[in-house]
């Protein structure tokens, strides 16, 4: 590691997160609420669906494997931010000791990679089922969706490791100020006192990989969908064929606009707040919202969750 710009180059920095910077004191410990009530959403949420998919023999089929990868991975990427973000807002524990915050930089990233590349497995399983239907028990065996879905974990959680070593050997202060509620590369780049170009571009080229090549993937699976649906002479036909690609494409769409929403808040210009605001709402947009799409949009998933729910109720109407 390169020597810090104020202190001992033998000693590891110490970071210090402010969190949002213009949030009056006042407001924090209901802020503090607001997110503790999104992160146990989020964690019912998604062990509900991990639960309702391992229990019901209906949902052993690719698409929900697929679902489950998603899930876990929402659950653990909130997981790697929110506490750090509770416990500040909660009992101001601003510092962060220097491998646990690139600690928390390297999950974030690896596991919200993953879920790109999960969502690319999940449109390729919905264009095999569509356009190849014949051929869908013979490419989405079981052994085929395990080495996809473990390759998208697996690459997805190398990716990030050059930005991660390369950042962590910029200078520092002894205490570094980091302007964030968590450990963002791009924060922790813009905390350091080395020359932040290089990083910034390394940073540019893997959000272009790990976010433009999944989502062109995605509609390439998609472009091919809609023209093999809109063959199919009947209305009923091509509404059902339609009706299976609903809830994965909402999660698509929730999880690029949040990217959007991120972007524009660090590349417009505006306010400090909004650029972490705008990264905040990335991280805990998707991972809230997808249980509640699938429970809500797919009718198979709101059956076992109801069905969970009745056993745990003998007054259940079934």
């Amino acid at each position: 590691m390169e020597s810090t710009c104020n202190g001992s180059k033998d000693s590891s920095p110490v970071f210090y997160l402010v969190g949002i910077p213009s949030l009056p004191e006042t407001l924090f410990f209901l802020v503090f609420l607001l997110f503790l009530l999104i992160y146990l959403l989020i964690l019912v949420g998604n062990a509900l669906i991990l639960v309702a998919v391992g229990t019901e023999p209906r949902l052993h089929k690719p698409m929900y494997f697929f679902l489950i990868n998603l899930s876990a991975l929402d659950i653990l990427s909130t997981t790697t931010t929110l506490p750090k973000m509770l416990s500040l807002l909660l009992l101001g524990d601003h510092v962060f000791s220097f491998p646990a915050c690139f600690l928390q930089m390297y999950l974030f990233h690896g596991l919200n990679c993953s879920e790109a590349f999960i969502l690319v497995v999940m449109a390729y399983d919905r264009y095999v089922a569509i356009c190849r239907p014949l051929h869908y028990p013979v490419h989405m065996t079981p052994q085929t969706n395990a080495a996809l879905a473990a390759s998208a974990w697996l690459a997805a959680l190398l990716l990030p490791i050059p930005a991660v070593v390369k950042t962590s050997q910029m200078a520092y202060d002894n205490i570094a100020r980091i302007y964030h509620c968590f450990c963002d590369h791009l924060a922790l780049v813009q905390a350091s006192c080395s020359d932040t170009t290089p990083q910034t571009l390394l940073g540019f080229c893997i959000a272009m990989v790990v976010s433009f090549l999944p989502l062109l993937l995605v509609l390439l699976s998609y472009a091919h969908i809609v023209a093999s649906v809109l063959r199919i002479s009947s209305r009923e036909g091509r509404s059902k064929a339609f009706s299976t690609c609903t809830s994965h494409l909402l999660v698509v769409g929730t999880y690029y606009s949040s990217i959007a929403i991120a972007y524009v808040a660090y590349r417009a210009d505006l306010p400090l707040d909004f650029h972490i605001v705008g990264n905040v709402v990335f991280a805990i947009l998707t991972p809230v919202l997808n249980p509640l799409i699938y429970t809500l949009r797919n009718k198979d998933v709101k059956a076992a969750i109801t069905k969970i729910a009745c056993r745990q109720d003998p007054e259940c109407d079934d």
